[in-house]
Order: C-alpha cells, then structure tokens, then sequence
C-alpha cells in the first residue's frame, strides 16, 4: 500500500511532464494513421478495381509489417535524419497492411446483385464507387482504421530513440534507470491513450454506417437518428480538444532555439547533455534545445553531421574506433589528435578539448564470482571464460574496442552471449541470468551493486575521455560558449562523475536537477541561473 502511495506521489510530481509527452504522443499518432490512410485507403481501391495487383501490393504491405520496428528506424535515419520525420514514416508504414487488407476486403465482397442494380438505373463507374461502394465499405475501412490507430500508439514510443518526444522518452528513461515510476509514468498513458484511440475509432466507426445497417428488431429509424446526433455531437468536441492541443502545441514548438544539444541514451550521457545545456545557457542569451537519449553513438554522430543537432559529448575511445575506424591504441593524445584532424577534415566538426576523466570500458562480475575464480585481472577471465555467460550492451558485441578486440586480444570465449538494453544487464547479473556484464567504469551502479570491475592487464581498451563535439559551423557562429564548455570539462572528474551517475541510477534523481544542481555548486553559472 505505501508503495503504491508512493509511486502516486511521483507520478503527480510528473504530472506536467507527461501531459507535455502525451500531447507530442498524440500529434505524432494521428499524424502517422492520416498519412497511411491518405495512402492505404487509395491502394485499397486500386488493387480492388485491378485483381491482379492485390497480391504484390499485399504481400508488400505483409514484408514491411515483419520488418523489425528498430530496423526500418534504422533504415530511415541517414536518409530523414532525426526527429519527427523518421517516426512518423515508420510508423505509418507499419499502420498501412490494416487499412489496406480492409478496404479491399469491404470493396471485393459487395453483393453482386447491388452492383448490377446500380449500373441498371445508369450510374457511370466513378458514381458506383462513390456511392454505392464506398458507403457500404466505411465500416470494413475504418475497422481497419482502427486497428491501426490502437496499434500505432504502442510502435509510437520507438519516437524517443530518435529525439521525437512522445512517451516513450519516459518509458526508456525509467528502462535505463531502473526506475519504475519513470518506467510507469510512460505506460500507462499509453495504454490509456490506446483505449482512448479504440473508442474514439469505435465512434467514428458507428457514425458513418449507413443507417439501414444499424437497424434491428427493437430499434427504429428516428431512434437510430437520435443516437447519431448525440455521437456525432461527442465526435466534433473530441475533434475540437485535438485541434485545440495541436495549435497549442505548434505554438511551442515554433520557438526555435540558437543551439540543439544531444545526448546518447544512458544515464551519464543524459547527464552531459544537460551540463553542457546548463553551461551555455546560463552564462549566455543563446537558447537551446536539449535532444536528450537520442540514442547510439552513430545517430548522435549522424544527427550532427547532417545539421540535425550541433554538438554532443562523445567519448575519445569511441569516436577513434567505432566512428573512425581505426585499431585500439592506448595513447590518449595521439587517439585525441587523431580524431580532431580527422573530425575537421572530414566532416567539419570540431572536438573540443577533452574533459577531465577518462569512462573506459570494463568487465565486471558479482564478489562472488569474483572470489569462487579468483578473478582480478581480464587475463583470468579469459581463462574460465568458456563457463560463463556474458551480457552487454548490443552496441558492444559488434565493436572493434568491445568484444570483437577482447576476442583476438585475450582470447575470450562465452559460453553464450545476451544482448540487454543498458540498465538491465545490471539486473541480469543480480538475477543470475549472466554472470559478466559490460560496465563503464563511471556507471554509478557499479556502486550500487558492489560489483568488482576486472582489470585490464594487456590495455586493450582505448582512453575514453568525455571529448564535447561541435559542428565547425555553430562555433564559429557562436564562439562565446567555448570557454564555458572548457570549464565544465575541468571540473569533472571520475569521482565526480561516479556520484553523479549514482544520484540518478540508485537514488533516483531527475538527470536535469542533479546537472542543475551541480554547475551551481561549482560556479559554472551564475546563482541566478534557473530560478
């Protein structure tokens, strides 16, 4: 019961914050289910009135319906960069398959006998359709319509991967985190918002099916016209509050802000994000916009080589080997050099100086574990690695500074290898369901959990320090907040960055307030800043 309390307490705390996500959510659903009945609904027709067509347009509605959700997100990316495009594609791709299948369905099993009825008094082609087919197909096409909808609420959330807003920001944020309120707070109007959708639909649905369908025994015509106006009524003031949310909205919006700053999707990087925002917008009058959890290191890299956003900090490490394509070498200055010569000439951005603390890679296992193989060093892990089973993050498996380079450089070999979305290889680990997990060596739930970091004897793992990285273009057009983002850099440390991580993965902390909080207590920015 006092949980339950509890979590009431926070959600009412959030309550602002999720009725902003939910309107983002709505904006971003309906506008995914217009564009694919604008589409589905004319294929429908189409492949109605030619047979032939029925089964390729189908069966490729059918393809695109078992694409992976993530997949055809990741497809989109390089070509519509980041942000509201991308989802709304994806989503209205997947909503199409219901809305086609259905208005052909509705179209192809009208009475024969009414088609012929309907030449024979001279209707022309176009007028049977429009009149007579169509009229009695609107309930078989919104069925569809509506499948959709319901549907497209729940692939919505995928939104927050590519900094489109919506409520899955809080449903991956409380998944990151392990914070179930957060987590919650996201799901639940989502599931609301579904129920919604399905009646509204449910609505729509009842109000154009011609009335000589809706009649029964104990119903007569002047009844069925009282209940469709009481509906109808109910129809336009939904239509009115959603119109009234969308220009409220686009109002906000609108504003567009001097700098757009990003972040990668985990704890320390939100954090980052909103230090670097703090920073600029506390000592100068430039505005900016915060694309937190965006997602991985090659869509933060993507979205600001595109121009999509101006900066993010990148670790040093991670651009060399991942974004860059070099081998793991173990000199930070000359990783450094190396990517700020390459950065500028290649893509015309500029990689500040590195901040002061180095997050590099690790291997960590339970006390326990640890203790029962006498595991110190990624050597002995090496040598027992065939008994265990390893989870990481997706991202680490494929890298040459993750799991392909500890291969060819100690030899490792696991039993079987789980891919776990950040926070959660955590739990795996405490559950039992892995027994070495990929860490950072700032994670803040190393603490929490107690875990023993494995030493890195033969120094596979490149330098990673946090390196903030501008487009050439934003710096030159605004050089005063260089220096700002320079004393950031100085004034965080591995320690420092430990225990702002643990802030908001143990004592679950809002990532923005623990940022805020920070760059008061070190004077980065005035006193005033934020109140």
């Amino acid at each position: 019961m006092n949980a339950l309390i509890g979590l009431s307490i926070q959600l009412y705390g959030m309550r602002q914050q999720i009725l902003d996500l939910l309107g983002e959510h709505i904006q971003l659903t309906l506008t995914a289910v217009a564009l694919a009945v604008v589409v589905g609904v004319p294929l429908g027709i189409l492949i109605s009135h030619y047979a032939r067509l029925s089964h390729p347009v189908l069966g490729l509605a059918n393809i695109i319906q078992a694409i992976p959700s993530m997949a055809l997100l990741g497809f989109a990316i390089p070509l519509l960069g980041i942000g509201v495009l991308p989802s709304v594609l994806a989503v209205s791709l997947y909503a199409l398959l219901p809305i086609i299948k259905n208005t052909y369905t509705g179209l192809s099993h009208i009475d024969r006998s009414t088609l012929e009825a309907a030449a024979g008094i001279g209707m022309t082609p176009p007028q049977i359709l429009l009149r007579v087919k169509l009229p009695m197909a609107l309930p078989m096409i919104m069925s569809g319509v509506r499948i959709s909808a319901v549907n497209s609420v729940g692939l919505m959330t995928m939104a927050a991967y590519v900094g489109a807003g919506g409520l899955g920001f809080l449903v991956y944020s409380g998944i990151r985190t392990l914070n179930n309120a957060q987590t919650l707070a996201g799901a639940i109007p989502a599931c609301l918002l579904a129920l919604f959708v399905d009646r509204f639909f449910g609505l729509i649905e009842k109000i154009i099916t011609p009335i000589s369908f809706d009649l029964s025994v104990s119903t007569n015509v002047a009844q069925v016209r009282r209940r469709r106006k009481r509906q109808v009524i109910a129809f336009f003031c939904i239509i009115l509050a959603v119109l009234m949310l969308f220009v409220t909205s686009l109002a906000v919006s609108n504003k567009k802000a001097d700098i757009v700053i990003a972040s990668k999707d985990y704890t320390e990087q939100v954090i980052l994000g909103h230090l670097v925002a703090d920073v600029i917008e506390g000592n100068t009058d430039l505005t900016v916009k915060r694309e937190v959890a965006l997602g991985g290191s090659h869509i933060c890299f993507t979205a600001m080589t595109s121009g999509e956003v101006d900066g993010y900090v990148e670790y040093s490490g991670t651009m060399f080997t991942n974004l860059l394509g070099h081998d793991p070498i173990s000199d930070k200055q000359q990783v450094y050099d190396t990517i700020y010569e390459e950065l500028l000439e290649q893509y015309d951005v500029t990689a500040l100086p590195m901040m002061n603390y180095n997050n590099t890679f690790t291997l960590a296992v339970t006390p326990e574990t640890a203790e029962e193989y006498d595991l110190t060093t990624l050597s002995d892990l090496a040598a027992v690695s065939d008994r265990f089973i390893l989870g990481a993050e997706l991202e680490f498996f494929n890298r040459q500074d993750g799991l392909v380079g500890l291969r060819s450089t100690y030899g490792m070999n696991f039993r079987e290898e789980l891919g776990v979305v950040g926070s959660n290889r955590y739990t795996a680990l405490e559950t039992g369901s892995c027994d070495v997990i990929n860490a950072y060596s700032t994670d803040g739930l190393l603490k929490k959990f107690g875990l023993v970091c494995l030493e890195d004897d033969k120094n596979f793992f490149v330098p990673y320090f946090a390196t903030p990285m501008f487009r050439t273009e934003t710096l030159e057009r605004y050089p005063q907040i260089v220096p700002y983002i320079q004393a950031l850099g100085e004034a965080v440390s591995e320690e420092i960055m430990i225990d702002l991580n643990y802030q908001v993965d143990e004592l679950q902390m809002d990532p923005e307030e623990v940022a805020r909080n920070f760059v008061l207590e070190k004077g980065l920015v005035p006193d005033t800043y934020g109140s």
